[in-house]
């Protein structure tokens, strides 16, 4: 078990990574993960808030069609 807290703004950023797949129509993350070439349990942990690289945000910002500017106006 995990007891080290998360950073809140890490789970911000997942929160929005979540959003996103949702918005975008797709209910499971495994079908998200799969269309977009991810590996499921990687996904997964993103959208947990585990910690990840710079290059792993760009991919899904890719993927949504989106600049990193439009990807953090919906962090909150």
């Amino acid at each position: 078990m995990d007891d080290v807290k998360k950073d809140d703004r890490i789970l911000a950023i997942a929160k929005r990574i979540k959003d996103l797949r949702i918005e975008n129509g797709y209910t499971s993350y495994e079908k998200f993960a799969i269309k977009h070439d991810f590996q499921g349990k990687q996904y997964w942990r993103l959208e947990e808030g585990h910690d990840f690289k710079v290059s792993t945000l760009l991919r899904i910002v890719d993927a949504h069609n989106l600049s990193l500017e439009d990807f953090f106006k919906g962090v909150k």
